[in-house]
């Protein structure tokens, strides 16, 4: 006699009707136990209950799993290339994951789908911070170098959008880096375990797919210019790969480079001899950027306020020149163009940054120092903590935002408006009765992104300790309703560009004598967001005196009378111009267009 005996099926009398007995999965109980307590299917038995709900969250679930998948492959990691027609494509990565999941044994496949999951996750997490990139320095982002930037785009919005804002963020990009994880993983476990209930369909469909891949790759097909047949997967990763070995490489490049210095052993007497007595100003305009001169958009009022600062220049006096310098960086990274114009080396990286500023390399303002006839100084209001590399750029003082006398509001990310800053300048440095010669090194901030709001001009005399900006700034725009608005953003560019630009001009006005010389620059283009698809790197510089001599020294350069340099006129790596200066303003200068040797 059998030890088991099975109980007779009754109706189930609970809300439903259901019959328990008739369940396949219910359990056998054994005589004198005690009735085993069955866990209904699903979550509290909401499967048993609506068979067809269930069906169809499934289905459903399984459907967003597959999308998830092919979302991670698919998408690009450029905002301009999102389109419809980047999802529809056949990504060669996908048919060759479901072929090595399928191939593995089952322990191994387990562990293949979570490792693939979480890879899918992270290429994701890639492909949107590259987007950040390429939106802001129109390039991806850069594995190995580009960490310390994510540091800065954090104080970026918290300047610009305060502390809240900052948090928000934060907080967001976190939950997001997290979701896509967990949600990749989970996605990519289901799909294989759909893939191994029903091997012989999953087995066809990935051959059949391999085939039409080989197909449209063979034919060419493409749908609305886009091939259907895809890698990009594969080749992003690819170039992410030689990005690296570059960068490594790359290390050893530049050490070689910063080797070699044409003035390296030129006694500090023959030196800049055609500058001595004179006060020497090298400043730099924030994103000030070719676009700003050729742009149809921009051209028009820009253009009017470039012929206004030549006229006012040349009433009081001035002449000018302008040509083109091809920046290192677009976008952002101002410190890099910065150390590009001042070092003669191509910085265009935070690695060579690193590597340059605890070097020995002598800078254009190292040598205005080595000389002993100038005092050198700094004008930096975008600094706003300790800058250990001012004194690897030979700065004698450094005057960062805490040291300008300013009690006024920020203007987003700019601490101190232009116009303060040269009045500040003007009142520390230049104003000072029986000082030596100056050689400044003058960063003009407000024409920094996000450009909203912006200051204006108002009397020299009325700048007092910069409180009056308070109510400059309430009648400024709000940058949420700006950037909402491409347009917006442009226009707001371009009047932060002009403010700059005529507080300068208007510097020079007030202060500037027979021994001023004034370089002014851009220290590299505006976001992609203002050059709408431009790729060139140019920026306007200028070089701006009343003493005659002072530009007949450059009259080699074949540069642009004015402030506005001419489609045409030379263009020169930024890195390029610290050896043409000295050359041209050496003893054996008098323009000089090439280095000497």
């Amino acid at each position: 006699m059998s030890l088991f005996i099975r109980p007779r099926r009754l109706p189930d009398t609970t809300e439903g009707g259901a019959d328990r007995g008739d369940d396949p999965a219910a359990p056998e109980e054994t005589a004198g136990s005690t009735p085993s307590v069955v866990t209904p299917p699903g979550w509290f038995g909401w499967r048993h209950r609506w068979p067809r709900t269930a069906r169809g969250v499934t289905a459903g679930t399984t459907v967003l799993a597959g999308a998830l998948v092919l979302f991670a492959l698919l998408v690009p990691n450029r905002v301009e290339r999102l389109d419809v027609s980047a999802f529809v494509r056949l990504p060669a990565e996908g048919v060759l994951l479901a072929t090595l999941l399928l191939a593995l044994p089952s322990r191994w496949r387990r562990i293949a789908a979570v490792v693939s999951g979480v890879l899918l996750g992270l290429l994701t997490v890639l492909k949107f911070v590259d987007m950040g990139f390429h939106q802001v320095l129109a390039r991806p982002f850069d594995l190995v170098l580009d960490w310390i930037l994510l540091d800065d785009a954090t104080d970026f919005v918290r300047e610009s959008f305060g502390r809240g804002g900052q948090v928000l963020a934060v907080v967001g990009v976190i939950a997001l880096f997290v979701a896509l994880l967990v949600l990749m993983t989970l996605a990519t476990v289901r799909l294989t375990n759909l893939m191994v209930r029903h091997r012989p369909v999953a087995v066809r469909t990935t051959l059949v797919l391999g085939v039409a891949w080989i197909t449209c790759v063979t034919l060419g097909v493409q749908v609305t210019g886009v091939p259907v047949a895809t890698k990009g997967t594969a080749e992003m990763l690819g170039n992410r790969v030689e990005q690296v070995r570059a960068g490594l490489r790359d290390a050893r490049v530049f050490e070689k480079e910063a080797a070699v210095d044409a003035f390296a052993k030129t006694p500090p007497d023959r030196l800049l001899t055609g500058l001595r007595g004179k006060d020497v100003l090298f400043t730099f305009i924030e994103s000030y950027g070719r676009v700003a001169i050729d742009d149809p958009a921009m051209a028009g009022p820009f253009d009017a306020a470039l012929e206004d600062g030549t006229r006012r220049l040349e009433d009081a006096g001035f002449a000018s020149r302008s040509g083109w310098l091809k920046s290192p960086v677009t976008g952002a990274g101002s410190w890099l163009a910065h150390s590009t114009f001042l070092s003669g080396l191509w910085i265009k990286n935070q690695q060579r940054y690193r590597s340059l500023t605890t070097s020995d390399r002598m800078t254009l303002t190292n040598y205005f120092r080595k000389t002993g006839d100038w005092r050198t100084v700094g004008i930096v209001p975008g600094v706003r903590r300790a800058w250990p590399e001012g004194e690897f750029f030979g700065l004698d003082h450094i005057y960062d935002s805490e040291h300008l006398g300013y009690h006024g509001p920020y203007f987003s990310w700019t601490p101190v408006p232009d116009q303060f800053s040269l009045e500040a300048f003007e009142r520390l440095e230049h104003g000072r009765k029986d000082r030596e010669p100056i050689m400044a090194e003058i960063i003009l901030a407000s024409s920094h992104n996000p450009w909203s709001p912006i200051a204006r001009m108002i009397d020299w005399d009325d700048l007092g300790d910069g409180s009056v900006f308070h109510g400059i700034k309430k009648e400024g725009t709000d940058p949420k309703e700006v950037w909402k608005d491409p347009e917006k953003v442009r226009t707001e560019y371009r009047r932060a560009v002009e403010y700059s630009l005529r507080s300068l001009t208007e510097w020079v006005e007030r202060y500037g004598d027979e021994n001023t010389v004034l370089v002014f620059l851009g220290d590299h283009q505006p976001v992609p967001t203002v050059t709408a698809g431009s790729t060139s790197r140019d920026v306007p510089v200028t070089i701006v005196a009343k003493d005659p001599k002072v530009l007949d020294r450059v009259a080699g350069w074949n540069w642009t009378d004015g402030l506005k340099p001419a489609s045409d006129a030379p263009r020169w790596a930024m890195d390029e111009f610290r050896d043409r200066f000295m050359t041209a303003y050496g003893p054996r200068g008098g323009g000089s267009a090439a280095p000497a040797p």
